[in-house]
């Protein structure tokens, strides 16, 4: 019987391993980004809020009911972040790049769109120019990311 325990755990450690793997994710320059999805208000609203870091290869995805103009702040947010707006095609239509923490609370400065936006994508500072982005980029989602009707 303990022969079969070390084989149980390997089996177990190498399950987790897919399951990580097949996370929610989304391409965009060529890069893939493992990201959460904060697709209701409540969620919306914490976003990345009282983290004190993000992996490298990891993001936020922001998924709203219309394409309208948006607008993010970094209220409690303790990392500084690229700010991605996209439209209804996840064309790139809007950047905000290395946005700054703020602990400033209600004071803290909004990061506006300026044009309708539906998917706002967050990574870390510098990933925007480390990937040369430009408006008009396409962002790619993986399998099992809600695509709202339009």
């Amino acid at each position: 019987m303990s022969l079969l325990r070390p084989t149980f755990l390997v089996s177990m450690l190498l399950l987790g391993g897919c399951a990580s793997a097949s996370g929610s994710w989304v391409e965009i320059a060529g890069q893939r980004y493992q990201v959460e999805i904060a697709d209701d208000e409540a969620e919306r609203e914490r976003g990345l809020m009282f983290r004190d870091r993000m992996e490298a290869d990891h993001g936020m995805l922001f998924i709203h009911e219309y394409e309208e103009p948006q607008a993010y702040w970094m209220k409690n947010t303790k990392i500084p972040l690229d700010i991605l707006y996209f439209d209804n095609g996840r064309k790139l239509v809007a950047q905000q790049r290395d946005v700054p923490p703020c602990s400033a609370g209600n004071g803290c400065p909004s990061y506006p769109s300026k044009v309708p936006a539906r998917y706002v994508l967050e990574l870390n500072a510098g990933e925007a120019t480390k990937l040369k982005l430009e408006n008009g980029a396409q962002l790619k989602f993986g399998k099992g990311i809600p695509a709202p009707a339009n």
